[in-house]
């Protein structure tokens, strides 16, 4: 984490407001059964939680690279 008031877990609503990730987009990429499934926990089968360093990393991982 880049900074220490960071919250490290975020639920949806964070982490659409933090990077502009839709709920309904969330929802899609969490049911994609392959390498580009977002990182997420499910806590007591209902909350689910996103840890900041995962998606950081997923992020990362994904990137595509501009062809000039």
């Amino acid at each position: 984490m880049n900074n220490q008031n960071e919250k490290r877990w975020l639920d949806p609503s964070e982490l659409e407001k933090e990077f502009h990730i839709s709920k309904s987009a969330q929802a899609k990429m969490r049911m994609v059964s392959s390498s580009s499934t977002l990182p997420y926990s499910k806590i007591g089968g209902k909350f689910i939680r996103y840890d900041r360093v995962a998606i950081d990393k997923w992020l990362e991982d994904h990137q595509v690279q501009g062809v000039c």
